[in-house]
């Protein structure tokens, strides 16, 4: 490597502040600036550059490190470009200034979550290249619009292209957590939203009885199988302090129907079971 340690390490803040400074903010982003940001980077690094717009104002921009055996399923290392709303009145920083305190600290809107991931694929690369190394694989390092607000004008509609395809994806990496050694956390997946119904079904009447099968009893019960469970993983998140490591689960409605309604909404629950 003839380029010293020290300066790569200047080059990589310097660019990742850069990076920092344009806001690519919900709720009207003007991801322009980033694509330019990202060509600069491309023709620094000597990668290819290849931008898409299959969706009018979201580009999708790839980065291409051609791999000897470019047939081969290709390597993705994806990020994305936007970044969620700031209350400016609530920092003690300016959120687009990438400003750096005397620890070194920089602060931005975005460092976390997650322009710093895209910056760490390129300056890695960057490296790679300066000690001679030729992959083996074609690696894409990608840069996403849209995903803060679930990606429907992102990626879910760029992997139904033509040139997500050509991409020839055999293993990606989204964005993990920024650390502050040389290290990544890889995880095997997201957390993925599990929503469900429970139905208790019992019955009702007089108060002053003391009725046998009430949906109260069966709500308490499963209440208190949800509730062990969820002070369970609170435990472990306060040992752990990390979120990743646990299951969330919360009780989002609660509803109460008469008999004869309650039994169509079960049966409105078989018939959706049964078509999905």
């Amino acid at each position: 490597m003839t380029t010293s340690s020290k300066k790569l390490d200047a080059i990589a803040v310097e660019n990742f502040r850069e990076y920092l400074r344009i806001p690519s903010v919900h709720l009207d982003i003007d991801y322009e600036p980033c694509v330019t940001f990202l060509e600069k980077q491309a023709k620094e690094i000597g990668l290819k550059v290849s931008v898409f717009r299959d969706v009018p104002k979201n580009p999708m921009v790839v980065l291409t490190w051609m791999g000897k055996e470019s047939d081969l399923p290709s390597i993705v290392l994806n990020s994305h470009m936007d970044v969620v709303p700031v209350f400016e009145e609530q920092w003690a920083h300016k959120p687009f200034g990438a400003e750096i305190d005397s620890e070194g600290n920089i602060y931005a809107r975005g460092a976390q979550d997650c322009k710093c991931t895209g910056i760490q694929y390129l300056e890695a690369i960057r490296r790679l290249k300066l000690d001679g190394v030729e992959p083996r694989r074609t690696v894409h390092v990608t840069f996403m619009p849209d995903e803060e607000l679930g990606g429907v004008n992102g990626a879910e509609q760029y992997v139904k292209t033509q040139n997500f395809k050509n991409l020839n994806t055999g293993c990606a990496l989204d964005e993990a957590i920024g650390g502050e050694n040389k290290t990544l956390i890889v995880f095997y997946g997201e957390k993925k939203r599990w929503s469900f119904r429970i139905h208790c079904p019992g019955q009702s009447g007089h108060g002053s009885l003391l009725l046998e099968n009430t949906p109260g009893e069966k709500v308490r019960t499963v209440l208190n199988n949800v509730y062990d469970f969820r002070a369970e993983q609170k435990v472990t998140e306060a040992q752990d302090k990390r979120t990743d490591r646990i299951t969330s689960i919360n009780l989002s409605i609660i509803e109460v129907h008469s008999p004869q309604s309650s039994l169509a909404s079960l049966q409105q629950d078989v018939t959706v079971m049964e078509n999905s």
